[in-house]
């Protein structure tokens, strides 16, 4: 039987809701059998939709498609220019202007829009708040968990217990991200649980960062390695943990005996 809160878990998963109802729904998919495999559904489809092959458009295209609609925003804005044109005239000059948006939406706009690898982190994200998957081991020691991840994830990630700074290590996980054994971290900040997921940096350009559904997501490199701090706390917060995590990467650096 479908959930009475079906069209908010829809309206969640498309962008579509504040950061007051994202919260609100997301409390409700982690107890609602019903909405955790709708949400497990939409993020199936759109992880098969990532398997189509994106295109872009050449830039004498864009070009083409710029000069387009900037001769037809300059038709329009001509005094009483309508009066000179005839109707089939002006109805295919709308047509065109018309499909040259289309176009220009799907091979412009789309491929920056959809953003897979912020999606997937936010998936992923998601899918640690609900149920029994948020840790896989559970401690608060950096010497603990580090050492978990060897042979388990594809990095070994700086790891620390920010405690005193208000960032609490709870533990860690191993997730699948584009084909990589993605380390994750798990901190607590207040009422906040920010997941650091790290992965091999040679994959792809990043972004600084991204905003997902009420989420923000906060990408940094530290040596070979890059990471994501996905969490709904602030980019104040986010960055603090950014820049704890890479004093801890030096501090490591340091403590490592030089070679001779």
């Amino acid at each position: 039987m479908n959930c009475a809160e079906a069209l908010r878990v829809h309206a969640f998963f498309d962008g579509e809701l504040d950061a007051a109802d994202s919260a609100s729904v997301q409390q409700h998919v982690g107890g609602c059998a019903s909405c955790q495999a709708l949400l497990a559904e939409l993020e199936s489809t759109r992880e098969a939709l990532h398997l189509v092959p994106q295109v872009r458009a050449p830039a004498q295209l864009r070009s083409r498609i710029h000069a387009m609609l900037d001769a037809e925003s300059a038709a329009t804005r001509a005094p009483r220019a309508w009066r000179t044109r005839t109707f089939w005239s002006g109805a295919f000059a709308g047509l065109a202007a018309s499909a040259a948006a289309v176009v220009l939406t799907l091979f412009v706009l789309l491929p920056a829009a959809s953003a897979p690898l912020a999606d997937e982190l936010l998936a992923a994200h998601l899918h640690s708040l609900s149920g029994d998957h948020l840790i896989s081991v559970i401690s608060s020691e950096q010497h603990t968990v580090k050492p978990w991840f060897a042979g388990r994830a594809d990095v070994s990630p700086t790891v620390g217990d920010f405690r005193v700074d208000g960032f609490a290590l709870a533990g860690g996980r191993v997730d699948s991200l584009a084909g990589d054994r993605s380390a994750v971290m798990v901190y607590r900040h207040g009422a906040h649980v920010i997941n650091v997921f790290a992965w091999p940096e040679d994959r792809i350009t990043l972004p600084r960062n991204a905003t997902r559904h009420g989420y923000r997501l906060l990408f940094f490199r530290i040596s070979d390695v890059a990471y994501c701090a996905v969490s709904d706390a602030g980019w104040n917060e986010l960055s603090e943990l950014e820049t704890l995590m890479r004093a801890q990467a030096a501090a490591e650096q340091r403590s490592i005996p030089a070679r001779e």
